[in-house]
């Protein structure tokens, strides 16, 4: 789907508000808390029209301005203006057998005329309708920040086409088409720089503060704005199929999926409502008929009942909460898959990161070639380039680089079989050699002393080893010719993220590395991991995920949503590096970073620590106030106006306090 079907999309639906969308029964018509339907203008304006006629009314009431008979008239009036929505709804409540928040408004408001009471059947009305504009209205603010993104890829592009430039829709435009981008400029779609250098705010799908330099060979992304210099780009993917888009369509996917919390709560008020109804019911009918009670006494009392009952601030606590959430992280470059997932990083307890591209650059270089056997070092590198010009891992791309870089010329090695997590083979010329690391060459027979004091020098450095050698077969027992040092840069701000996840509650971190146990040892006291666990293969991953998840309960794993996939689907929360740039990660994890800044994690726990706590206290503080609304309407002391003041009060509070959110200058 494209970006402007998003707003097709919406506009046809003829609401912004992200609950009409949240899979609550709205296919049926069914809802047990607040409607949203007052979020067009004829609603608003029905509104505007019903609380103008309660306060004439009321005005004229306390001035006597009017006869009795036209002010009485005014309140019947304001009610028709301000619910007249609310009937039909009623009616199909009662049709399904199932009272919702429209059939206790308006068995309220009609007790309350039957007692006379019109002035505070028509304000019930009336300010019911304010509390559901209020849900309305909290759900576009939260709203605005995702759609935000729409509006920030443009609508044209100009493409080259017959050696001319000429400007065409965005869904025109074809892969590999080449398009310019004027300084100032927003980047139309996704592509890698052809012509020009240029720096780029990437802050609208990345979250960086600090724009990026751009020059030829680097990838940039649709919706992002172009510096100072002008581009050419060649268009990596259509405009349904940019990154921009991606985000777009998983955050309306996400915000379909409810939060425990929310399931909790739909549950309880899917009984709540009924059983409310049942005691509004024995108030009405036992005083009068077993105590000699007056009957409009009571049923004043279990219309006051009822109007405390709408749960509106109860069934609003949650998906406000979520949105707001979800939007504010996204606009840091976060990406969460749904309100369960924001509730499950809140309750995270420990986190097993990966080092290569997590905690290191992943951009491993060779540092130097140590030779054996009489081995010149163009001798091993020939032979270890030949075997890793199969492989796409980063230390075998490092081999690759380095050996071209040395000037060295190499085949392509023949009956190339990758052996996971260990390393690969292959056939150099007729001969069969090996290239792996430590373990492997334990595998293989050919550790000797020497060879295990010499790999354990490399590893002392916190560098990775690739073991170069020919391969046992048949009468030959193998032997190392060869040992390359492998060094990957650690993150600057690695230290930095640790300690940030120690202060937002992480417990315990632990990194899970492939390297041997050394580099991981050393790696992890350089930044201030807890514990390294090293010589691990994919399966050993998993593993160590279950076992934390048994010791913890609830774990995260980060990585790059590809390698680590299946430690991070045995995670509570799987957390992907770096999604800007790979398709994958933003597809199989659960929380996507779009920049490969660890610290962002940090800000995502405390944020999702802070929604939970927001979400807690809403519900706590609803509960509360129904219980203590129940008790003063069983006493006698509470009315119709001081009900209904309440349940708009309670519910304008909740969305205040949901939205507090979204607050740019907050903190997670």
């Amino acid at each position: 789907m494209k970006p402007s079907d998003h707003t097709h999309k919406s506009r046809e639906h003829g609401s912004d508000s992200p609950y009409e969308q949240d899979g609550r029964d709205h296919e049926h018509g069914e809802h047990e808390g607040c409607d949203h339907s007052s979020s067009n203008p004829w609603d608003t304006r029905s509104l505007i029209a019903s609380g103008a006629l309660v306060g004439i009314g009321l005005i004229a009431r306390w001035t006597k301005m009017l006869p009795a008979l036209g002010t009485e008239a005014i309140f019947p009036a304001a009610m028709l203006t301000g619910g007249w929505l609310l009937l039909p709804k009623a009616w199909r409540a009662i049709l399904r057998f199932r009272p919702d928040i429209n059939l206790l408004v308006v068995i309220a408001a009609i007790g309350a005329s039957l007692v006379g009471e019109w002035a505070e059947a028509a304000t019930v009305v009336f300010l019911f309708g304010v509390a559901e504009w209020l849900e309305g209205w909290a759900g576009r603010r939260a709203q605005r920040a995702v759609e935000a993104l729409l509006g920030i890829a443009p609508k044209t592009a100009t493409v080259k086409r017959d050696g001319k430039f000429a400007d065409v829709p965005v869904e025109e435009v074809r892969v590999a088409e080449t398009v310019a981008v004027k300084s100032g400029m927003n980047i139309p779609l996704d592509g890698e720089v052809l012509t020009g250098e240029s720096s780029v705010n990437q802050a609208p799908i990345t979250g960086e503060s600090v724009p990026v330099d751009k020059k030829k060979g680097d990838t940039v992304f649709a919706g992002t704005v172009n510096g100072e210099g002008s581009l050419e780009i060649r268009v990596t993917k259509a405009a349904g199929d940019t990154t921009l888009a991606r985000i777009i369509r998983l955050v309306e996917e996400a915000r379909e999926q409810k939060a425990p919390t929310q399931r909790f709560v739909d549950v309880f008020a899917r009984y709540y409502t009924p059983a409310v109804t049942v005691v509004a019911l024995l108030i009405l009918l036992v005083p009068p008929l077993f105590m000699g009670g007056d009957w409009s006494q009571w049923l004043y009392r279990a219309c006051v009942l009822l109007i405390i009952a709408c749960p509106c601030a109860l069934v609003i606590s949650t998906p406000v909460s979520i949105v707001a959430g979800l939007a504010a992280l996204a606009k840091r470059g976060v990406l969460v898959k749904g309100g369960a997932h924001l509730e499950s990083i809140a309750k995270l307890k420990a986190l097993a990161v990966d080092k290569t591209g997590t905690i290191t650059e992943g951009k491993p270089q060779v540092q130097g070639v140590e030779t054996l056997n009489q081995k010149s070092e163009q001798e091993v590198l020939r032979i270890a380039a030949a075997v890793d010009l199969h492989s796409s891992h980063p230390l075998a791309k490092a081999v690759v680089e380095y050996a071209k870089k040395q000037g060295v010329e190499f085949p392509r090695a023949e009956n190339y079989q990758a052996r996971s997590g260990r390393g690969a083979e292959g056939s150099v010329e007729g001969h069969d050699y090996f290239v792996g690391n430590h373990r492997l060459t334990h595998e293989l027979g050919v550790c000797s002393e020497d060879i295990e004091r010499r790999l354990a020098a490399v590893e002392s450095k916190g560098q990775s080893v690739v073991v170069v050698g020919h391969r046992p077969h048949g009468d030959c027992k193998g032997e190392v010719l060869g040992i390359l040092a492998i060094g990957d840069t650690v993150r600057p701000n690695a230290a930095e993220a640790i300690k940030a996840l120690h202060a937002a509650g992480i417990e315990t971190v632990v990194m899970l590395s492939g390297d041997n146990q050394r580099t991981a040892d050393s790696i992890a006291k350089q930044v201030g991991i807890d514990e390294a666990r090293g010589d691990l293969l994919p399966e050993d991953k998993v593993t160590a995920v279950k076992a934390l998840r048994e010791k913890h309960g609830s774990v995260g794993m980060v990585g790059d949503g590809v390698n680590d996939a299946p430690a991070m689907a045995s995670a509570t929360v799987g957390i992907a590096m770096g999604g800007a740039g790979a398709d994958a990660a933003i597809e199989t994890a659960d929380v996507t970073l779009m920049t490969d800044d660890l610290g962002k994690i940090a800000e995502t726990i405390r944020l999702g620590r802070r929604t939970l706590a927001i979400i807690r206290f809403n519900i706590i503080f609803a509960l509360a106030l129904k219980a203590l609304f129940l008790v003063l309407t069983l006493l006698g002391h509470a009315s119709l106006w001081l009900a209904i003041m309440a349940d708009t009060g309670a519910t304008l509070l909740v969305v205040a306090n949901s939205l507090r959110l979204l607050r740019s200058s907050d903190q997670p």
